[in-house]
């Protein structure tokens, strides 16, 4: 029995990737288990692990091809196997029903968490119950072809799956659109019938930038996935900013303090840790702004999952301090540190920079004193940290000198009204100012 490997899905957003590196070659066994790929997302590089036995019969996809789809025919592998392929890491969970009210959050999508709290909701059937084919057959599909398929509203258990032993995969749902498919009760019209038409950008030479003045750098995963968030979300997100000035004199010192008690290195707290954890700290005292809109209803997440911009070579990722709120200083510095550095070197694992409740953009460093943000879906807020600088105030009716930076919420206002982004500012704001208050 002959077998297609499939390009497989590595996180629930994945479209497609670039086949870095065969592990193994035509003629070698292969044994559940082994590694005999690597696949390199717009976020990182993984392994992919096979997940029956068999004999690598070919290769179909050469080390070094970009832009491979997600379900494309990579390999073939001979002998008693079934689908042939998995990331070393989780599998990538299946799109699920939401629930009728507000659930807990996992991701993605990210650290020790659950999946479901973690996982971008995603509008789907409203059945309740996966689909299925009569008889009580559960529908077999990709999770790329149910993420598109909940999306537009595509009822799953009408199509004919034309992938290994009759999966449904991305291009049977791309036919059904095509052809105007069944449509599952209730379901929204598709997003393409409702959008604006898309945008045609006009070539450098149409707009009078002549050939040959310019060198062109071809877009990679990264670019062309944050262009395309980005724009969705600043497109389709009602947000607004709210920017408040906040001194930092005793939380320098508190910080001074705690690294003086400090001895190890990997302990040693940043600025940017003590945000975090003030941040998280103000999220589960300000509940309504540790939020995320759902078509189903408004999810109010138990607990405060940070995500934190990280700037790496071609673009940014948010790996993700999971339960903040739960985690010491020094425990959230060591993650921290660990996470900056795998990071850079593109070694996370999807569930690490996916999902989060909250997002901190922190530009201090570089001498920025005011910005704000793009939201970073399906999160309620994302916070812009300034830099921190000497600056005269006004302390009764005498001036003085403290250090003071400037940061700004950008909120959903589907969640997040002025409001509730003012009372979080606020506790922000009283945690920063008397640092011992995160810890009573």
């Amino acid at each position: 029995m002959t077998t297609e490997i499939l390009m497989p899905a590595l996180s629930p957003t994945m479209e497609e990737g670039t086949l870095a590196r065969w592990l193994v070659k035509v003629g070698d066994a292969v044994k559940s288990g082994d590694v005999i790929a690597e696949i390199e997302t717009d976020k990182a590089t993984m392994e992919v692990e096979a997940v029956d036995e068999g004999t690598l019969e070919a290769i179909l996809v050469p080390e070094g091809a970009e832009g491979v789809k997600v379900n494309t025919p990579i390999a073939r592998l001979s002998g008693e196997v079934s689908s042939a392929m998995s990331p070393s890491v989780s599998p990538v969970p299946e799109v699920a029903t939401p629930p009728a009210t507000p659930a807990p959050v996992q991701t993605p999508p990210a650290p020790a968490i659950s999946p479901a709290r973690d996982q971008a909701p995603t509008p789907a059937p409203t059945s309740g119950t996966a689909p299925t084919r009569e008889g009580g057959a559960r529908v077999a599909a990709s999770p790329l072809a149910r993420r598109v398929a909940a999306r537009e509203g595509i009822a799953l258990e009408s199509l004919t799956g034309s992938g290994p032993h009759g999966r449904v995969v991305l291009r049977d749902v791309e036919a059904a659109l095509a052809a105007g498919g069944a449509r599952v009760a209730g379901g929204k019209a598709p997003a393409s019938a409702a959008a604006a038409p898309v945008r045609q950008s006009l070539s450098l030479e149409q707009m009078g930038i002549a050939p040959g003045s310019y060198d062109l750098v071809p877009l990679d995963g990264m670019k062309k996935t944050i262009a395309r968030r980005m724009t969705e979300s600043f497109r389709d997100v009602p947000h607004f900013p709210l920017t408040l000035d906040i001194e930092l004199d005793a939380l320098l010192a508190a910080r001074a303090q705690i690294n003086a008690l400090s001895e190890a290195p990997e302990n040693k707290v940043s600025v940017n840790d003590l945000i975090i954890k003030a941040a998280a700290t103000a999220l589960i005292r300000v509940p309504e702004a540790n939020a995320s809109f759902t078509d189903a209803g408004i999810a109010r997440h138990h607990h405060a999952d940070i995500a934190v911009a990280v700037a790496i070579d071609g673009g940014l990722i948010t790996p993700i301090v999971r339960g903040a709120d739960l985690k010491s200083l020094t425990v959230i510095a060591r993650e921290m540190k660990d996470l900056g550095a795998r990071a850079r070197a593109r070694k996370l694992k999807p569930e690490e920079y996916q999902g989060g409740t909250f997002s901190i953009s922190n530009l201090g460093m570089f001498g920025i004193k005011s910005f704000a943000s793009i939201l970073n879906e399906p999160q309620g807020c994302i916070l812009s940290v300034g830099a921190g600088e000497k600056r005269a105030v006004v302390r009764g009716e005498a001036l003085a000198i403290a250090t003071v930076m400037s940061v700004t919420l950008t909120c959903d206002h589907r969640v997040v009204d002025g409001a509730i982004g003012a009372r979080w500012l606020t506790a922000f704001k009283a945690l920063i100012e008397a640092p011992i208050a995160m810890f009573v």
